[in-house]
């Protein structure tokens, strides 16, 4: 059984950069070892209805501007799994989720700067996969659900950041902003080691700072958790692979669910 990763995907710069969370993931798919497939939420993909790429051959997307032509040169050039694709679609046909086939689209972002750095070869087959930040956490929870089975030989990941507020870049050197934001990581690492769901699906209410974490307009960044520990049921273990902080307020976490 493989275990199910939430990992922040940050600035699209760490498809390239030298930085501690750069080297974390290149140590990252030397340790998973090789899956069968990648299935990978992504906070850059948004649907009102469930979306399930459908592609032979991915292209790599640029949704992203202002950043070092270098990037734009990079290619990942990913397969997909057509019979895996799908698999899932019957996962969720059985358990009542709505969804629809995506063929023709690339990989965004938020798949391929992680997956450039944890597959670096492109060899993995991977099927991306939508969010959609107006559910409830708990209709999140069960689109995850609905593919846990798949958990034996197929890595399940949430692609997200679980801090996620541009209109705090302008106070990052303030330290009560930094202190807030930590304060928010520091009850959701607590809830997640705990397993405390009912508090997880209420953190709106519940999580000190909430509001500056995960604001209205940033929430598809947090979906991705949520889609995830649906696939986990009930963990024997938590793990925080990484954590550190982009700019100060943005959070670089990992998460590992066994």
């Amino acid at each position: 059984m493989l275990p199910v990763l939430f990992l922040a995907h940050g600035s699209p710069m760490i498809a390239i950069e030298d930085s501690p969370y750069g080297d974390f993931l290149d140590r990252l798919g030397q340790s998973l070892g090789t899956p069968r497939a990648v299935i990978i939420f992504s906070a850059h993909w948004e649907s009102a209805i469930q979306a399930v790429s459908e592609v032979n051959a991915y292209e790599t997307i640029y949704d992203f501007g202002g950043f070092p032509p270098e990037l734009y040169r990079i290619s990942y050039p990913a397969r997909g799994d057509l019979d895996l694709s799908h698999g899932i679609e019957k996962l969720l046909a059985d358990a009542g989720v709505p969804f629809r086939a995506e063929k023709d689209r690339g990989l965004d972002h938020g798949a391929w700067t992680l997956l450039k750095r944890v597959y670096p070869q492109a060899d993995v087959p991977v099927i991306e996969m939508s969010v959609n930040a107006a559910l409830a956490p708990s209709q999140q929870m069960a689109v995850g659900r609905a593919l846990a089975s798949l958990r034996e030989d197929v890595l399940i990941v949430g692609s997200g950041v679980t801090v996620h507020n541009f209109g705090l870049l302008s106070a990052r050197g303030d330290q009560q902003v930094q202190q807030a934001v930590r304060q928010f990581e520091d009850w959701l690492e607590k809830q997640l080691i705990e397993w405390n769901v009912d508090a997880l699906l209420h953190y709106e209410v519940m999580a000190p700072y909430a509001h500056l974490a995960v604001p209205p307009q940033a929430r598809e960044h947090f979906a991705p958790l949520f889609y995830v520990l649906g696939a986990v049921e009930q963990p024997q273990s938590v793990a925080i692979l990484h954590k550190s902080w982009l700019w100060q307020v943005m959070a670089n976490t990992a998460y590992q669910f066994s």
